[in-house]
């Protein structure tokens, strides 16, 4: 599930002793569309942990739509242990994505690839989450947000 990123590199006691969450809680992914033009893509990202900026790609695995550069904000400059200086993102963090060719009342599959690390010194491998979203009809409105991870039910809620 997580591996250390740099090679010779051991994980820190704190590291080893460390509970880590899976990468689906870690940096869960959601996303929506918000018309036949526009993607609305959303990584909520677990205190502890953070998520490269440029290691982050999107497509669409199926079908006959494109997706357009991700409009992607700046993220905090940090130097890292395993990739030198990069841009990341903590907390919450939205993109919009172009679209073109999708049709309205139809779907899509989004796949998101992310990479992040855990503070304690952990890095993840590259991970693949997907949604499915229905491009919403003329005059509808923005879509539902779809988690890539839903909720898991439990006896005890």
């Amino acid at each position: 599930m997580v591996v250390a990123a740099a090679a010779g590199w051991a994980p820190s006691v704190a590291a080893a002793d460390a509970k880590l969450l899976p990468p689906e809680d870690a940096f869960r992914f959601s996303a929506r569309a918000l018309d036949e033009r526009t993607l609305e893509a959303r990584f909520t990202i677990a205190d502890g942990y953070y998520l490269y900026r440029d290691k982050l790609q999107f497509t669409l695995p199926i079908g006959g739509a494109t997706l357009a550069a991700p409009e992607l904000p700046a993220g905090k400059a940090k130097h890292d242990q395993f990739f030198g200086d990069v841009e990341t993102y903590r907390g919450t963090v939205v993109i919009r994505i172009p679209l073109s060719g999708a049709e309205r009342g139809k779907e899509v599959e989004l796949a998101a690839d992310s990479q992040g690390c855990a503070d304690v010194g952990v890095c993840y491998p590259p991970t693949r989450q997907k949604v499915n979203l229905a491009i919403p009809a003329a005059g509808q409105g923005p879509g539902l947000l779809q988690d890539a991870t839903p909720a898991r039910k439990s006896w005890f809620r």
